[in-house]
């Protein structure tokens, strides 16, 4: 127990001196580009999206470095698009907030927000962004006529070279941040925010990416914390806060038959409080030619989290499209390592493994877990499962 005590406040300790706004600020530029000077109105009134793209424009056909900058004040954007390729390196430098229509018809159908296509080198410093996604939601629930997709806050789709530092996300009506087809991204410092019963909003989304960092950030959300789609390999997390929300999940995957697969993913120096669930593999119950390997979680503490360890390999919402099938994801080289803490239920890790493709190589070391009830014993579950352990194991082994 004191072990744990001790882990629990070193990883709060790091978290509380990373988390927040980034202190740095970013690179020397030869030119800056101010949103007010091109018609941009700080009321959070008018609606200033035209004024960002000249902005925009101004600082992409920049020969030097440019920083497109938004002062303090309110700016109602509707949905934008950002496009490269562009002259040089360009950073976003954002000390005010960013507002979404209330009325979510505004956005309609895109799927996005705020889109970055096609932009090597480019940085987003600081600043908030309000998606205002309440509306959505409540029309979602109610099940009346709402946009089939629903909007992502900010995207960026095909971008090299990025950096996120110190941005704060409020309210997407869907995802927040979606990393899809990037390399060489580093996500730090960012706030990620809404309640934890808002439907699908993700706080960080990556797919078809190579080479994520994301460090020092915290995720309080309805759906997964970070969710981790086919395609995303060399990923590092670290020093990450989770909770509320679904946890940090790679899938579900399997979705469709051919489907690339993920690999080479750590987590480490990590902390979940009263999520759904806590490190998850997830896919869906159906042939696949998708694969999960080479996966680290290690030096992580649960607080009354439901599920704190969990590979779910029969997903099949509303029992369509999966009756009677197994998943075809081949799941192998996944260490757990050092994790410690609470469980919500006495089921502390749970290992529900696909019949066809066993799950191979899961490494255990080290895992204490109890159920939080007068801190009882836990329990684990072990299907279709091969794999070895080290240290003390609590719940015991199933393996």
């Amino acid at each position: 127990m004191v072990r744990f005590m001790v882990l629990l406040a070193s990883v709060i300790a790091l978290l509380l001196c990373n988390i927040g706004y980034a202190a740095s600020h970013p690179p020397t530029s030869s030119v800056s580009y101010n949103v007010v000077n091109f018609g941009a109105k700080p009321d959070g009134k008018t609606e200033s999206t035209q004024a960002f793209l000249r902005a925009w424009a101004s600082a992409c056909r920049s020969l030097r470095p440019a920083t497109v900058y938004v002062p303090k004040g309110n700016y109602l954007l509707k949905a934008v698009v950002f496009n490269g390729p562009c002259k040089n390196r360009i950073t976003v430098r954002i000390d005010g907030t960013l507002v979404a229509p209330t009325d979510y018809w505004a956005l309609g159908n895109s799927g996005y927000w705020i889109l970055f296509s096609k932009v090597d080198r480019i940085s987003v410093i600081g600043g908030k962004i309000d998606a205002k996604g309440a509306g959505f939601w409540a029309c979602r629930n109610s099940r009346k006529n709402c946009p089939v997709v629903g909007a992502r806050s900010m995207t960026f789709k095909r971008v090299n070279g990025l950096e996120v530092n110190g941005l704060q996300s409020l309210n997407s009506q869907t995802m927040h941040l979606v990393i899809n087809h990037c390399k060489n991204v580093v996500i730090r410092n960012v706030r990620i925010i809404a309640p934890d019963k808002s439907p699908n909003t993700d706080g960080i989304h990556v797919q078809h990416s190579t080479g994520i960092t994301i460090t020092s950030s915290s995720l309080k959300t309805g759906d997964d914390c970070v969710s981790i789609g086919p395609g995303t390999t060399n990923m590092f997390m670290d020093r990450l806060v989770c909770g509320p929300g679904h946890g940090i999940s790679i899938g579900s995957l399997g979705r469709f038959a051919v489907e690339v697969g993920v690999q080479n993913v750590t987590l480490i120096n990590s902390l979940f409080v009263g999520s759904q669930n806590g490190i998850r593999i997830k896919s869906w119950a159906r042939p696949s030619t998708g694969f999960v390997k080479n996966i680290n979680y290690r030096n992580i503490v649960m607080k009354h989290v439901k599920n704190p360890i969990i590979i779910d390999q029969n997903y099949c919402p509303n029992n369509i499209g999966c009756p009677k099938q197994t998943s075809g994801i081949k799941i192998s080289g996944v260490t757990y390592k050092n994790i410690q803490g609470t469980s919500k239920t006495k089921v502390a890790m749970t290992f529900d493994c696909s019949p066809s493709q066993k799950c191979r190589g899961i490494k255990l070391q080290d895992i204490k877990l109890k159920y939080y009830l007068n801190n009882q014993k836990a329990q684990s579950t072990c299907k279709n499962i091969q794999g070895t352990t080290t240290g003390v194991i609590l719940p015991y082994k199933c393996l």
